[in-house]
């Protein structure tokens, strides 16, 4: 089974860059969620509730997907429950992921559904 192939959008860049500031540690956590999470369901078809379908954006080519359980070394002690969420498209044809967004719950309380609609509109 050939790997993912990764790829950020521009927003996705501009969002890491903002939230480097507050977690120092988020480049190499998004390593580890590429592994514990995207690649566990996608590839190995294990559902260990850390992604979840967006609803409404989904097709058997393309799945948007939330990370929900995100773990986030800079934040101490809350382990998968830190609050950050990354968006992202997996195309199922060519094994392509694309980072749509990464945010906060502290500061957004739900994905940015334009952005999404934006990629869409994209490709």
């Amino acid at each position: 089974m050939s790997p993912i192939t990764y790829k950020n959008t521009s927003g996705f860049d501009k969002d890491i860059k903002r939230l480097l500031k507050k977690f120092r540690t988020l480049e190499d956590d998004v390593e580890v969620a590429k592994k514990n999470a995207i690649e566990l369901f996608h590839l190995m078809k294990i559902d260990n509730n850390s992604v979840e379908l967006i609803p409404n954006f989904c097709t058997d080519e393309l799945k948007i997907c939330k990370i929900k359980k995100f773990a986030c070394k800079a934040l101490k002690g809350r382990g998968v429950q830190s609050g950050i969420r990354i968006i992202y498209a997996y195309h199922v044809l060519t094994n392509t992921v694309d980072f749509i967004e990464l945010y906060f719950k502290g500061e957004s309380e739900n994905e940015n559904k334009e952005r999404i609609k934006n990629y869409l509109g994209n490709i």
